[in-house]
């Protein structure tokens, strides 16, 4: 998209060929990945990455609303075709603007540095001729409204430093605004968002210096700048998760992620399962308790008939009672009674008696009529816990620990009523104050594989693997256990809503979203970070299914390598500086070094800030996730060079020595643009003898087909 602009890359777009079309209307690479995503906002369906916030996606289903898209396609193979319904040019429209708007955003960057027009021109050619900046903006792909978004805060921020006035306090809010969308596109935007606040504090210490200033004046300056740079973009990133809970208001893929009161908040699910149930769990009620942590899985206390082996693989014994496990699918065995230890009944009362924080309750497998025991008898998996089992009578000696207190850690009163869904529990049991509690590991073969529950004396402080909430929820009316079977098997009743807040549903959202850990797995094209700087790894886009024309994510080497250089040289000239500033040797003026520092500080700091995180994240990377840093190193370069040319090299012939190279050095760039233009865009389709001469690293990964 952001090639587009040049003059001679037309023939590319307009041209009707098959290959083209084929490219056009077909998934590529991580289009599969936020495919499903925008299809799943077409239709309201609920769901969790952890990648980003919501607004990328949400600019993405934008995209596909104006299309008319009604989200039916099959999100499941790289190259697949689109169908009809999939508009095609509207969902990859947005990122394409985006990534087309960043070449004049990088223009005014320069000019707001204080950078002659000529110096921004050269900056503006060398993003518009980067290969890899337009291929990932010609698809349905984040990382050109990511780096938009970037730009455009630093633009706004340098605008409002610039000037003056009443409208220079427009840019300021633009700025905030700006970084705002960044960190909703993306968390890495985060990291930019900062750097303009460490920028803000040195322009606002400086202010709080000047003395022709009054004290109220200053005040209100200092105001508005954290008004504007982190009031405002709060306010906005959680107005982006408003839209998005709102948007996605039906039960989706993802719904078991989430806690049961979340899960009964959406439309269909669990709220079609806890519809009309009772609120307030009293004795006689039939329950299913579910883990509040969804660790390693959700799952539910879940007990069968099958016994504990005598003896475990490693010669400890057990208690031979039997299993108690926590089970990660809806089983009817997942049914407990809440007894009261002082009455025989197994039917709620009329008017029903509640339990309340600090009862002392039995636990009744409803399928077994095993009570959930546990005592000083190590656990199969975690021999410094305790075993939890279905007690049975042996007349061994072992008597029944049955009695657990019922401690409602989220409760208003310490008389606050046990309620479904919405109350936290930890069961911690009478005899031994241990507390009941999911390990996370898994149960051999003999436990089916199903999660092992122990009891744990060491367990203090809020552990979610401790806590337990009632999610499924009936009065039981029945006293013989066949009648109770049969009573276990049929749907709940009474009408009861169960609202969460707005906030309380972020909170949820966002710590799952930050906590949520998948595994990291290995890609084909994955790399790492050390890999980016010198551009040893690519990305095969998308390749036609019978043909040689292919796209790939690789940058122009150019570029990249005139972009380290000028990163490497901007810091043997920075050191210079201070040394000969520390000797008393001012080889250029105050303003002069005052811009070229504050000029490394934006272009070099966003380099860093957009580079260096990356190397703490235990996550799967690819080159893309560099494009954001290239783009702020690619503008250091002519930032250095205009500081060579006017204040480092003294005579005239010098300059035009260093002018020409820039010349030399522009063409080789347009060359490369124009050498790798056949995997940027898709044609011309080259042969396998042309696709050969492209592989300029033993390590890119150029496809040939022979014929």
């Amino acid at each position: 998209a952001v090639g587009t602009l040049v003059p001679t890359t037309v023939r590319y777009c307009t041209s009707a060929s098959l290959v083209y079309r084929t490219c056009f209307r077909s998934v590529s690479f991580d289009e599969l990945y936020y495919g499903q995503f925008v299809s799943l906002y077409v239709k309201r369906l609920f769901f969790i990455d952890d990648s980003g916030p919501p607004l990328g996606h949400m600019v993405l289903a934008l995209g596909a609303y104006l299309g008319g898209f009604d989200g039916n396609f099959v999100w499941n193979r790289i190259g697949a075709e689109y169908s009809s319904n999939v508009p095609v040019f509207s969902l990859r429209a947005i990122p394409a603007l985006a990534g087309a708007f960043c070449v004049p955003l990088g223009y005014q960057v320069m000019v707001e540095l204080g950078c002659s027009h000529l110096t921004a021109l050269g900056a503006a050619l060398l993003l518009l001729l980067e290969n890899a900046l337009i291929t990932q903006s010609r698809f349905m792909l984040l990382e050109s409204s990511l780096i938009f978004f970037l730009l455009l805060a630093v633009v706004s921020y340098l605008r409002f430093r610039n000037n003056s006035g009443v409208s220079c306090w427009g840019w300021l809010v633009l700025s905030g605004v700006s970084c705002a969308c960044a960190v909703g596109v993306k968390y890495m935007g985060l990291f930019t968002h900062l750097l303009l606040l460490s920028l803000a504090a040195v322009h606002t210490w400086r202010l709080i210096g000047d003395r022709t200033l009054g004290n109220m004046t200053v005040a209100v300056q200092v105001f508005a700048r954290c008004l504007a740079l982190v009031v405002l973009p709060v306010l906005l990133y959680l107005a982006f998760f408003f839209i998005h809970l709102n948007l996605l208001y039906r039960s989706g893929p993802h719904d078991q992620m989430m806690s049961s009161a979340f899960q009964a908040s959406l439309e269909g699910g669990l709220s079609r399962i806890t519809q009309g149930q009772p609120l307030e769990v009293a004795y006689g009620s039939q329950v299913t308790l579910r883990s509040v942590s969804s660790q390693p899985v959700p799952c539910w206390l879940h007990s069968h008939k099958a016994n504990y082996p005598i003896r475990y693989e490693n010669g400890r014994g057990s208690s031979h009672q039997q299993q108690v496990t926590c089970y990660p699918f809806k089983d009817v065995n997942n049914w407990w009674i809440v007894k009261d230890p002082g009455r025989q009944d197994l039917a709620v009362s009329s008017p029903p008696r509640t339990v309340k924080h600090g009862d002392i309750v039995q636990l009744l497998h409803g399928m077994t009529s095993r009570f959930l025991n546990t005592h000083d008898v190590a656990a199969p998996m975690s021999p410094h816990s305790q075993e939890v089992s279905g007690y049975i009578d042996f007349n061994v000696s072992m008597p029944a620990q049955n009695l657990w207190k019922v401690d409602i850690v989220n409760r208003e009163s310490d008389r606050a009523v046990w309620k479904t869904i919405v109350s936290e529990v930890r069961l911690v049991h009478v005899n031994t104050s241990a507390v009941l509690k999911l390990s996370g590991q898994s149960l051999p073969e003999w436990g089916f594989r199903q999660l092992e529950v122990v009891g744990d004396k060491l367990s203090k402080g809020y552990q979610p693997s401790g806590l337990w909430n009632v999610e499924e929820h009936r009065y039981g009316r029945s006293q013989e256990q066949k009648e109770r079977e049969l009573e276990l098997h049929s749907p709940t009743h009474i009408d009861v809503s169960h609202n969460l807040t707005f906030m309380a549903k972020f909170l949820e959202l966002q710590l799952k979203m930050l906590t949520m850990r998948n595994e990291e797995t290995e890609h084909k094209y994955s790399s790492s970070p050390l890999e980016w700087v010198t551009m040893d790894t690519n990305i095969v886009y998308w390749i036609h299914p019978s043909s040689n024309a292919q796209i790939h994510l690789i940058g122009n080497a150019v570029t990249w390598t005139l972009s380290n250089l000028g990163l490497v040289l901007f810091a043997v000239l920075f050191v210079w500086h201070l040394l000969r500033h520390q000797r008393r040797s001012l080889d250029v003026s105050k303003d002069a070094w005052r811009q070229f520092a504050e000029a490394g500080a934006v272009c070099g700091g966003g380099w860093l800030v957009n580079y260096l995180p990356f190397f703490m994240m235990e996550k799967t990377l690819f080159l893309y996730h560099y494009l954001p840093a290239l783009t702020f190193k690619i503008l250091l370069l002519p930032v250095v060079l205009e500081h060579l040319h006017t204040h480092i090299l003294r005579s005239p012939s010098q300059r035009r020595v260093l002018e020409g190279t820039v010349l030399a050095a522009l063409a080789a760039v347009y060359l490369c643009y124009r050498a790798l233009s056949p995997v940027t865009y898709g044609q011309p389709e080259l042969n396998s003898t042309q696709l050969a001469s492209l592989r300029w690293r033993e390590s890119w990964d150029i496809l040939l087909r022979r014929h």
